[in-house]
């Protein structure tokens, strides 16, 4: 594939038919290989009406080495370690915009060494050695966690978040997924109602919560299900991953030309 054709946008995400906003484990790298196939070539055949963002836990650095390998179709843009980043997209590189992660910076306020000291031999919670810019993760043991690294963490005036049982991430007060991608659609001019949000675990619960069409892929986390149950505008999808992605198109009217079709007697 050549790799200009593919970073460089044809028209504006403002300009095209619809958007797919995903997370990636679980949701656009899940379910089966035909179906991940089936998507990501349709997203690449139809570029000129069709939209990408990844919205992820995943680092720029991680993301970027996936598109160059050709295991994922490379975004516009994304919205990287659960919310706090913001990044274009563009001929392999990948570049946060500093003004829409102004205000995550100054919510953060430099924290990181602080949380590190606060949460050193927490039970349950091994950190991971990556340093991200504006947050901290660790790898959680829910059957020795203890609770209290919650409390600690809110004393600092930051948030927690805990997704699938396994990870425990600090974050700026008020930043995830939900409100950063909110960020970018309007600092891009996009029609809200062209673009679907997708996920499966609870690092995605800002994110379905947030107004825009969403679904929560036939994997999900029950727990992510039962807290955007009584939302109308949320799909939940029968199909998992990438085949959620699609019935989800499919059920919004989102586009035309969607490769998906409804199980028999569905």
């Amino acid at each position: 594939m050549n790799l200009a054709a593919m970073t460089t946008p044809v028209t504006t995400l403002a300009a095209r038919t619809f958007t797919l906003a995903t997370d990636l484990d679980g949701t656009f790298l899940g379910g089966a290989e035909a179906d991940r196939r089936r998507l990501y070539d349709w997203i690449e055949t139809n570029r000129e009406t069709v939209g990408l963002i990844f919205v992820t836990g995943r680092d720029p650095k991680f993301i970027a080495e996936m598109c160059a390998s050709g295991a994922l179709p490379w975004p516009e843009y994304v919205v990287g370690d659960v919310g706090t980043t913001i990044a274009r997209v563009k001929d392999g590189t990948v570049t946060p915009i500093a003004a829409l992660e102004e205000d995550i910076a100054t919510r953060w306020r430099d924290m990181g060494d602080t949380v590190r000291a606060k949460l050193h031999g927490a039970p349950g919670l091994t950190l991971q050695p990556t340093e991200f810019r504006y947050r901290v993760s660790y790898d959680l043991a829910p059957e020795t966690f203890d609770e209290a690294a919650k409390t600690r963490v809110e004393a600092m005036g930051l948030d927690w978040l805990i997704s699938d049982d396994r990870y425990f991430d600090v974050l700026p007060k008020g930043v995830s997924k939900g409100p950063s991608i909110r960020r970018l659609v309007e600092h891009l001019g996009m029609e809200e109602s062209r673009v679907l949000v997708a996920g499966d675990t609870l690092n995605d619960l800002s994110m379905l919560e947030c107004g825009l069409p969403a679904v929560a892929v036939g994997n999900s986390e029950p727990e992510l299900v039962s807290r955007v149950a009584h939302l109308p505008h949320v799909h939940y999808a029968t199909a998992h991953g990438a085949a959620g992605i699609m019935e989800a198109i499919a059920a919004f009217d989102l586009h035309p030309k969607v490769p998906y079709e409804k199980p028999l007697g569905a």
